[in-house]
C-alpha cells in the first residue's frame, strides 16, 4: 500500500501491544473470532477452530500474546482488513 502512496500508521505490536479496552473497540460488533490467528501456536494448542474461547478470554490472550491477533490489521475509516488479503487491500487504497 504504501508503494501506491497510501499514507500509513505503523504500529509494532510486539512493542505497542493492544490492550484487552483497544482491541474491544477496534472489534466492535465484528465477530472477534475473525481476529484470532490460525497459524499461532496458542490457537492450535487450545483448539480454539473446534472450541472457541469467550470475547471476554480472547481479548485477554490476544493483548497477552499479539501473535494471536492475525495480521496485519489494516483500517480504513470503517472498514478493516485482516490478514493479507490482496483484492481487500487493494479496494482500500483506491
Amino acid at each position: 500500500m504504501q508503494k501506491k502512496g497510501v499514507e500509513l500508521e505503523l504500529r509494532d505490536l510486539a512493542k505497542q501491544r493492544l490492550s484487552a479496552e483497544e482491541l474491544d473497540k477496534l472489534i466492535g460488533d465484528r465477530d472477534y473470532r475473525l481476529f484470532l490467528n490460525p497459524r499461532n501456536e496458542l490457537y492450535r494448542e487450545r483448539k480454539m477452530a473446534e472450541k472457541p474461547p469467550s470475547r471476554s478470554a480472547a481479548l485477554k490472550w490476544m493483548a497477552q500474546e499479539p501473535n494471536l491477533i492475525r495480521r496485519p490489521v489494516v483500517i480504513h475509516g470503517a472498514q478493516i482488513v485482516l490478514g493479507y488479503d490482496e483484492e481487500a487491500l487493494k479496494k482500500l487504497a483506491v
